[in-house]
């Protein structure tokens, strides 16, 4: 009798494609949000930005976990219980302290053993609110990684943490707010595995010398594609911020995103964490044609890439 091994491959889902609030927003009436309401529009409702990586498809790494972190795991097949009290979850990965990254904790609580991978900023974060203790810290370990030093995340997937420049989480704001600060309160994650790397950088205020030379080359980057004009809140009447403000570059203009990746020859380049307001999630729009033909794509929930 001959038992298969299964191929590794590294393999992401993206779990939820939107930023915080999700698609469409709850208190929004804007023109996408209205649309994805629509039961028969063009734009379909996307739930909060995560990602769920994996080599050999039976053990996964959630990397941010969203308040749509149960709607997530009820879409997907690969991610149901395999028997009575079972998880293929065996790590969550925290990229930011924001409350659409961490407040999915809070659904994860029943009792269930897995491991919490963050900077000991953002685990700082979480350990000052008790609420938290809502899990069983015998069952679930929470486990302070280093900027720059390689760990296994799950079975077959080696991480990387790194700064990117952010700010701190909205609720920890004072009355002067750097944007820009690099550390371990916004980090990228290199994920590497079966030969191949991607990269999951769901927040990112510029794109650094550094970042750019780490970026270059690699297979997959999904890339934080929160706004398409800097004041597009403000355009909307959405909001009052810019983009700059909430810590995430454009993807258009001089600075953008779009014109940043340009020299870095990435083989497969994908927006996440997109804002309810981006006019790129309606595929008829102009904005939608030029992030197409700069070789962008746009996540949305459900699509799978394996490298």
């Amino acid at each position: 009798m001959t038992t298969s091994l299964r191929a590794l491959s590294l393999r992401a889902l993206v779990l939820g494609a939107a930023a915080g609030g999700g698609l469409p927003q709850w208190n929004c009436g804007c023109d996408n949000c209205n649309a994805a309401r629509a039961p028969a529009g063009d734009i379909k409702p996307q739930t909060q930005s995560s990602l769920a990586v994996s080599a050999n498809g039976d053990q996964w790494a959630i990397l941010n976990t969203s308040p749509d972190i149960r709607q997530q795991l009820s879409a997907h097949q690969v991610l149901y219980p395999k028997k009575v009290r079972h998880t293929p979850i065996s790590s969550v990965l925290l990229t930011n302290g924001d409350i659409d990254h961490i407040a999915g904790l809070l659904i994860l609580r029943e009792k269930q053993p897995f491991t919490v991978f963050a900077t000991e900023t953002i685990l700082d974060v979480i350990s000052a609110n008790p609420i938290f203790n809502a899990l069983d810290r015998i069952l679930v370990t929470f486990t302070s990684v280093q900027l720059d030093q390689s760990f296994e995340l799950v079975s077959g997937v080696q991480a990387t943490l790194f700064a990117v420049p952010g700010k701190v989480p909205l609720f920890m704001e004072g009355e002067t707010v750097d944007t820009q600060l690099e550390g371990e309160q916004t980090v990228g994650v290199r994920l590497a595995g079966a030969g191949k790397t991607m990269f999951y950088i769901p927040g990112c205020a510029a794109i650094t010398t550094r970042l750019a030379d780490m970026l270059t080359g690699a297979d997959c980057v999904f890339f934080d594609g929160t706004v398409y004009e800097n004041d597009e809140m403000q355009a909307t009447g959405t909001g009052t911020k810019t983009g700059a403000r909430m810590g995430h570059m454009a993807m258009n203009g001089e600075h953008g995103s779009m014109a940043a990746f340009v020299p870095l020859n990435v083989e497969r380049k994908i927006y996440v964490h997109i804002n309810n307001t981006n006019p790129v999630w309606n595929p008829a729009s102009a904005e939608h044609a030029t992030i197409r033909s700069a070789g962008w794509e746009i996540a949305q929930d459900g699509l799978e890439v394996t490298l």
